[in-house]
């Protein structure tokens, strides 16, 4: 059963004060939702870290800590950077707008290497790229679509299809009047 709460106290065992005043998820279905619905917020897609065995996450609003503990460590594919990711069974970081830094627990298979990443942020005119920087200050850009959540993917292609569709039949009633004009 997921549920919310709300904890001005510590929220974490051993008295870890990054978490005090933080607000805590539990709950796969509730920390999938609740972690997406913060990176949107903070204006990266839904994608770009498909975590989806949350047990616990959580959200300092005023330090902007996040953390998202999950069962096991889960590793990734994605398709649009042909890039392979690791994220350790808690994942952690300092979010702003636009931005995550300070991240722990999130690696990326480069060449045959596994690198961390510490820092994720929006970049280009339109934010329509996300910059991932390595633990030495070495970063690549990809584009934001490629990090689009896959069920939000799939609706998008779901309504380009119909788009494409009913453009095809307007586009052929008009041309079927015409043709009837030119007849008359």
């Amino acid at each position: 059963m997921a549920s919310l709460t709300v904890s001005t106290k510590t929220a974490a065992a051993g008295g870890n004060k990054q978490r005090e005043g933080a607000e805590v998820i539990t709950g796969a279905e509730a920390c999938f939702a609740h972690s997406k619905q913060m990176l949107q917020a903070l204006g990266f897609p839904g994608g770009v870290m498909p975590l989806r065995g949350l047990e616990e996450c959580g959200w300092v609003r005023e330090t902007g800590f996040v953390w998202m503990r999950q069962k096991a460590p889960y590793e990734h594919y994605f398709r649009g950077t042909g890039t392979r990711v690791r994220y350790d069974a808690e994942v952690t970081a300092y979010v702003e707008d636009g931005r995550m830094k300070r991240m722990t627990g999130v690696r990326s298979k480069q060449v045959m290497l596994w690198v961390p990443i510490v820092e994720m942020s929006l970049d280009g005119d339109k934010r329509d790229k996300i910059y991932f920087k390595s633990n030495v200050g070495i970063g690549r850009s990809f584009p934001a679509s490629a990090f689009a959540d896959e069920d939000e993917q799939a609706e998008e292609e779901e309504k380009k299809k119909k788009n494409e569709n009913k453009e095809e039949e307007n586009g052929d009633k008009p041309a079927a009047a015409a043709a009837d004009a030119a007849g008359k």
